[in-house]
């Protein structure tokens, strides 16, 4: 037990402290549904490969439902999200901001909206250095009325990675917790000098920087060379399948859906409540990893033709108890995995049962239940009471490499690869 104790703790220090810094955020509430992705992937990460064609597809919703001058900009970071110490000239080449000129009012929806959308990067603007970079979306060419922000990387590929899968060593984490060993071959182009000081990894789990592994340091190094095999530093909790909620048509009620309230200008959607999953077998099935696309099963555009609904989650806590000196909330990338209020569920006396309410459109939807100890200052989200943590879990991991010359004043990006769980598994395809 104490084990598993000191290596809790170790991934809880190793986890990005994002909690006290978002970065990732919406800060109108007429703003509704932003995404950014590779184009035509809604299930990709926003990744750019450096002076290349890559494109994203950048989407959001205003329900105001008038026409507004929303503009966008770059902003440089290093690895842990600080902005970098550097003017927007020297990453941004063309000008420094560009307008969002495509956008279409919402039809055959009660809901009444602009759908915006654009191309990232433009030909006028675009990121000239590799690194990490927030996307910040703002009004009537004002940079202080941000709209939204919004993540994304820029690589300059220097780096050959491979990784694989492992169940732990220790016993007490072995059917639980996932071991993410892999090496790093630098390309002779780095000058490192220093490999601690140098070379930032970072390890992602379902594309998620709340719960992320930082500052992962190699076990040992040679030349070129550095190898990632600790179990202490790159181990991670591996949940469990994420729950889903088809929404792709509010007319045909899915298998989740509880009933519908349908009104003259708007719709309710009640989901059937949940329970907790931890003490249940695990089963294997195919989700989506914690994400959404927004789609119908009508022949219809998606982006401007879909309706919202006001759905409303519950989930029921054993013996129709509220959890003690915990927080309950709903996560997903519905709502950028962000653990405050607009995630953050209530306990209703009269019902037995946690309460949530969000305004969706229609899509199909992952999410997932966390607990956070009132009393833990790192407002660490865990699965222990809700979802319970499977060795079996299939789970996307991303390793990020970033390189920062013995001179240079920001942290580049230089290295990505993909490892799923399931990878080498018999009998999975």
């Amino acid at each position: 037990m104490k084990n598993i104790l000191i290596l809790t703790a170790a991934y809880l220090m190793n986890c990005l402290a994002g909690n006290a810094q978002l970065t990732e955020a919406v800060n109108l509430p007429n703003i509704k549904t932003t995404q950014l992705f590779p184009s035509g992937n809604q299930l990709g990460y926003p990744v750019l490969s450096l002076n290349s064609s890559d494109r994203l597809e950048l989407h959001f919703d205003d329900l105001d439902g008038n026409v507004k001058n929303y503009s966008y900009t770059y902003q440089l970071c290093n690895a842990d999200w600080t902005p970098v110490m550097l003017s927007s000239f020297d990453f941004i080449k063309g000008f420094s901001y560009q307008r969002i000129n495509t956008y279409r009012i919402s039809s055959v929806a009660f809901t009444r909206y602009t759908h915006y959308s654009a191309v990232v990067p433009d030909n006028n603007c675009a990121p000239s250095r590799s690194g990490n970079y927030i996307l910040k979306v703002f009004l009537n060419g004002d940079t202080s009325k941000v709209a939204f922000t919004k993540r994304m990387l820029v690589l300059d590929n220097q780096t050959t990675i491979a990784a694989q899968i492992q169940q732990p060593f220790n016993g007490e984490i072995f059917r639980t917790w996932q071991k993410i060993p892999f090496t790093v071959t630098l390309s002779d182009r780095l000058q490192v000098m220093n490999h601690l000081q140098q070379i930032k990894v970072v390890i992602l789990q379902n594309n998620r920087w709340d719960n992320a592994l930082v500052n992962v340091r190699p076990t040992f190094f040679a030349g070129k060379k550095l190898d990632f095999n600790t179990e202490d530093q790159i181990v991670m909790p591996g949940g469990k399948e994420w729950r889903w909620l088809d929404l792709r048509s509010f007319r045909l009620q899915s298998d989740r859906v509880a009933k519908a309230n349908y009104n003259t200008r708007s719709t309710e959607i009640f989901v059937k409540p949940d329970v907790d999953r931890s003490q249940q077998r695990f089963v294997y099935y195919r989700d989506i990893n914690g994400m959404y696309t927004i789609e119908t099963t009508e022949s219809l555009n998606p982006y401007w033709q879909t309706d919202y609904a006001t759905v409303h989650f519950a989930y029921i806590p054993p013996d129709n108890v509220p959890f003690a000196n915990k927080d309950l909330y709903l996560i997903g990338q519905m709502n950028n995995y962000n653990l405050n209020d607009t995630a953050k569920m209530t306990f209703n006396n009269d019902t037995r049962a946690y309460e949530k309410t969000l305004f969706l459109k229609q899509g199909y939807y992952n999410y997932n239940y966390v607990t956070i100890d009132q009393t833990n200052k790192k407002r660490a989200a865990s699965y222990e009471y809700t979802e319970g943590n499977f060795w079996d879990t299939e789970n996307d991991y991303m390793i990020l490499v970033y390189y920062r010359a013995l001179a240079g004043r920001a942290d580049e990006l230089v290295g990505i690869t993909h490892v799923s769980s399931l990878n080498g598994r018999k009998g999975i395809q």
